[in-house]
């Protein structure tokens, strides 16, 4: 049964750092279409996903819960289906619940949700990134080097599919205008891959970049770099210093504002059929990543890492309900888009949903709390041992199970150059902070868990052997390949 007449669009994208956006005071990158979403809505300065890599962010996403509630720890245990997610939701209350683009879930026989899915992309066999599950040992693996000599201008199986997705929104936006009056209310989730690697950017948006002094990455000189052995080892998997040499430096940054633009463009294209359509007065939008990008800063690249520029995330919010220019300072995290996308085209949350960490993105933007807490982790490729991440006002806490944390203040250091944990003078503030981080989650406790399942798996795989066996690649392949 229909509860409302109120639609949502939700745009996703992938590996966005929301520094790399012009409303988000990047004054080189050209993001015009972003930066008009976020003047007529709100912009949430410090949001978060709660897992800095595709697959257990994309789970959490669409769960509306933390990672080690669902045990989607990483990139080969995808979202199913089987935890209800605010996709049955809203099927569940009568809208049309549409998917076009990338899922990152399991398999297209699971029920996850949809009344539509259109141009879908799954974890690879059904089982996804097994190579992360090898975490434990540091090992090198190679996909760096393909990373860094791909890097420049052109096309992509990327770009080409994200045109593909960006083609099939505006086909769905018209064909639904067409029957306006037929009552029924619809969900729209469309996700494209860029900026994502492979770092290829399409010529007319890598030439933007062709003649302007880009920034080099902080911190990327090894005598400068940050000293911990969880980062160390995350450093040393992936080998970076190896294949980015000063000229690969540039050209991938290049290559990565191309696609941050090329992506805005096809953003652009969609936000404009939804105006012609006559949908903007009763459509909520939402535009956010599944994780940031490190784009060089501390010698790395790609995400995995608790650092602003990996866990943090893009998000804007536009339509009814939404005060035009708001600025919200209050951290919010990806659980928030569950009860934001169900309070709006639902109506209200039922008593398990109001057990869900997450709080409706719409009345944070309009009433911000003095105080919250948000909240991440990882269990997956490159990392050593569990990681937690915990926001609270300017500080923020990393805690690695056996080794020392990180402990930031965002307000007095944002580029997080210096690690105050242990210093006297934060000691409160710390345990503070951990305390928070307890009533999350028993991070000893959690990392167990996440590495029992992952060497359950491993077993059934057929061990290491079977697991080195298998093809390594450094981004999902579409179907077609």
């Amino acid at each position: 049964m229909v509860t409302r007449n109120r639609n949502v669009l939700f745009l996703m994208s992938d590996e966005h750092s929301r520094e790399i956006a012009g409303c988000y005071g990047n004054s080189i990158v050209r993001t015009p279409n972003l930066d008009a979403l976020a003047a007529r809505g709100a912009l949430f300065e410090n949001a978060y996903c709660n897992s800095p890599i595709c697959v257990p962010s994309r789970a959490s996403l669409a769960t509306g819960d933390y990672v080690h509630r669902i045990g989607h720890w990483d990139s080969a245990a995808a979202y199913d289906g089987r935890i209800r997610s605010w996709h049955h939701r809203v099927r569940e209350a009568g809208h049309d619940m549409v998917s076009i683009g990338k899922l990152h879930y399991r398999s297209p026989d699971d029920d996850c949700g949809f009344t539509e899915v259109h141009l879908p992309m799954y974890v690879v066999d059904g089982i996804g990134d097994t190579h992360g599950l090898l975490r434990r040992e540091r090992r090198v693996r190679d996909v760096a080097r393909e990373l860094a000599e791909e890097a420049g201008r052109g096309t992509s199986v990327y770009t080409r599919y994200d045109t593909k997705v960006a083609n099939a929104t505006v086909h769905w936006i018209r064909e639904r205008a067409k029957r306006r009056g037929d009552g029924r209310p619809w969900v729209l989730f469309s996700s494209m891959v860029s900026p994502h690697y492979p770092l290829i950017a399409p010529d007319e948006f890598y030439d933007l970049y062709a003649d302007v002094d880009l920034p080099r990455p902080r911190l990327h000189d090894p005598a400068v770099r940050p000293d911990h052995p969880a980062i160390d080892h995350y450093r040393a998997t992936w080998s970076y210093d190896e294949h980015f040499d000063e000229e690969r430096l540039r050209v991938g940054i290049q290559a990565y504002y191309g696609l941050c633009s090329f992506l805005d463009f096809q953003i652009g294209r969609i936000l404009a059929a939804l105006e012609e359509g006559g949908f903007a007065d009763d459509t909520l939008v939402i535009y956010t990543s599944d994780h940031g990008e490190n784009l060089g800063n501390r010698g790395l690249w790609g995400k995995c890492v608790m650092y602003e520029e990996s866990s943090g995330v893009p998000l804007l919010l536009a339509g009814p309900g939404v005060a035009g220019g708001t600025r919200c300072a209050v951290p919010v995290s990806l659980v928030d888009i569950y009860p934001t996308v169900v309070e709006f085209a639902c109506g209200g949350l039922d008593a398990r949903e109001r057990a869900l960490p997450g709080e409706s993105l719409v009345a944070l933007a309009r009433k911000p709390p003095n105080d919250r807490v948000v909240f991440s982790e990882m269990h997956d490729d490159g990392s050593m041992t569990g990681t937690y991440m915990v926001r609270r006002g300017d500080w923020k806490l990393v805690h690695y199970v056996g080794y020392p944390p990180e402990l930031f203040n965002l307000a007095a250091d944002p580029r997080e150059e210096r690690n105050l944990a242990g210093q006297p003078e934060t000691a409160e503030t710390q345990g503070r902070l951990y305390d928070e981080l307890h009533r999350i989650v028993d991070p000893g406790a959690a990392n167990r868990r996440a590495f029992a399942d992952q060497q359950a798996r491993i077993e059934r795989l057929g061990g290491v052997e079977a697991i080195l066996a298998r093809p390594d690649f450094n981004f999902t392949p579409l179907p077609s390949a």
